[in-house]
């Protein structure tokens, strides 16, 4: 099975099973979330809702196995071995581990297809580590659970931007994941009415090449997914430029009044593939 990851991933609540589909329609993947998003006595309860829907015998259609990823509990809990235990007898093989720690955390996961969630201070200290897991396809940062394992209030100003040390925490994460092949996803915007404010960082994490934001409000991801959507403009100003370093042949060369050189020309190349269109 080929995981498609998409730029939008939508949670949904894992013990609300009437909101699958409709996260599954509106976002490229859902995420079942076992961890935050539910209660610790709803948590097997969840679980059976994930087994309910199978073969279509709950509150909607049976979900792609291919966008569809479980959030399971933090490595060494109680309640990791039972969400390992109720996937067993599932179709899904992609998770996404709640507070991803260190590389030998991923041994117990060998048959999936692993997003390791880094949101602890030694978890974004070890995201190279991580990142070079051969099961991690890939990385995401968490920038609330960071700063309460730091000790913090807040990984926001009032100005709504991000402290210093969440801005590092996002970057080493991107770095790592990046530096090993591995797709990166950008964090969730938490001010759910703010769409302005969704739509310039998710813009930001196009440029800065994150592959995917997590989105934790249907209204999130279309937002998102128009962030990661080339514009007929910018995909006629990528075609123009590589048609023009075709006849210019290699090395550098100016074109409407700027340098062309290798990177310029790959950040073209990756506006068609984010476009779907040929390179």
């Amino acid at each position: 099975m080929t995981f498609v990851m998409g730029p939008a991933l939508l949670f949904c609540p894992a013990d609300r099973p009437e909101r699958y589909q409709k996260a599954a329609e509106r976002a490229d993947a859902v995420i079942l979330d076992l961890e935050d998003a539910v209660a610790p006595a709803d948590k097997q309860r969840a679980r059976g809702a994930i087994l309910a829907q199978l073969g279509g015998a709950g509150d909607g259609p049976e979900l792609d196995p291919s966008r569809t990823i479980v959030r399971i509990n933090p490595a060494g809990t109680e309640e990791f071995g039972k969400d390992l235990h109720c996937l067993a007898h599932t179709p899904y093989r992609t998770v996404m581990l709640a507070k991803a720690e260190s590389a030998d955390q991923l041994a117990a996961l060998k048959d999936f297809h692993v997003i390791a969630l880094c949101e602890t201070a030694i978890g974004i200290l070890n995201a190279p580590a991580i990142a070079a897991a051969p099961n991690v396809v890939a990385l995401m940062w968490g920038a609330e659970d960071l700063l309460a394992s730091l000790g913090g209030t807040s990984s926001r100003t009032d100005d709504g931007g991000y402290r210093a040390v969440a801005l590092q925490a996002r970057s080493t994460v991107l770095l790592a994941a990046r530096a090993f092949g591995k797709e990166a996803v950008d964090a969730v915007y938490v001010n759910i009415p703010d769409l302005d404010g969704l739509a310039v960082e998710a813009a930001d994490a196009v440029a800065s090449g994150f592959s995917s934001k997590a989105c934790i409000h249907p209204t999130q991801a279309g937002v998102v997914r128009g962030a990661y959507a080339p514009s007929g403009v910018d995909i006629a100003a990528a075609r123009e430029l590589l048609r023009a370093a075709a006849t210019a042949g290699s090395g550098v060369f100016q074109f409407n009044g700027k340098m062309i050189d290798g990177p310029i020309l790959k950040h073209a190349e990756a506006t068609l593939r984010r476009a779907g269109a040929d390179v």
